[in-house]
């Protein structure tokens, strides 16, 4: 496929989710984001699916633990990599694949009190990946590959009112392992709207 975004030549990337007016009322919205590159340009888009009114109302009520589906497009809005939330109470995942079926892996939640902890996980489940995010920094999300740190996720404040109102986040994707693998790029970019739903959406009833 044409114009899939090639993270492998990407340092960094910057994951912005996309505001709806709705949500300055407290009215959850479908998720959007807008990835770019270390200069601020446009790269790709992801998109949370499911237009319809029963959609709406796991949404609103059910939050981070619904099942959803996130597509990833190029520029010219072709789909390049497709991301599969199943309903779960705990140990919630996010699997991704590409349009073709070609399964890539999953990014699932572990038992953890203190600190944030998830795994990135190939294809065969094998552990690619560990994230351990301690208490006392609660926006800064290491990945770790045999205890050598190879990529971080880091939540980026938005101000106060939007903190406070909406669920507009940014976050700064780092890639500091340049042998990292495309599919393992992919994964944790994805991780990122994990992140993002997973800890800091707004909850259901909330």
């Amino acid at each position: 496929m044409q114009n899939v975004p090639q993270l492998k030549s990407q340092a960094r990337v910057f994951v912005h989710q996309k505001m709806e007016i709705a949500e300055w009322i407290g009215f959850e919205t479908r998720n959007k984001y807008e990835i770019l590159d270390q200069q601020q340009v446009p790269l790709a888009y992801a998109a949370e699916q499911g237009r319809g009114f029963i959609q709406q109302i796991f949404r609103q009520f059910l939050g981070h633990w619904r099942t959803f589906e996130i597509l990833f497009f190029t520029l010219d809005r072709q789909v390049f990599l497709k991301a599969t939330h199943p309903f779960r109470w705990y140990f919630q995942r996010l699997e991704l694949s590409e349009p073709t079926g070609r399964y890539l892996g999953v990014v699932e939640k572990r038992f953890a009190i203190l600190h944030k902890s998830f795994a990135v996980l190939d294809a065969g489940g094998q552990v690619l990946l560990e994230v351990s995010s301690p208490i006392w920094k609660l926006w800064t999300f290491p990945f770790k590959k045999q205890d050598r740190e190879v990529a971080v996720i880091r939540k980026k404040w938005a101000g106060l009112l939007t903190e406070a109102l909406t669920d507009k986040d940014k976050f700064l994707v780092e890639f500091n392992d340049p042998n990292l693998r495309e599919d393992e790029r992919h994964l944790i970019l994805a991780a990122a709207i994990f992140i993002d739903m997973q800890y800091f959406e707004k909850k259901a009833g909330n």
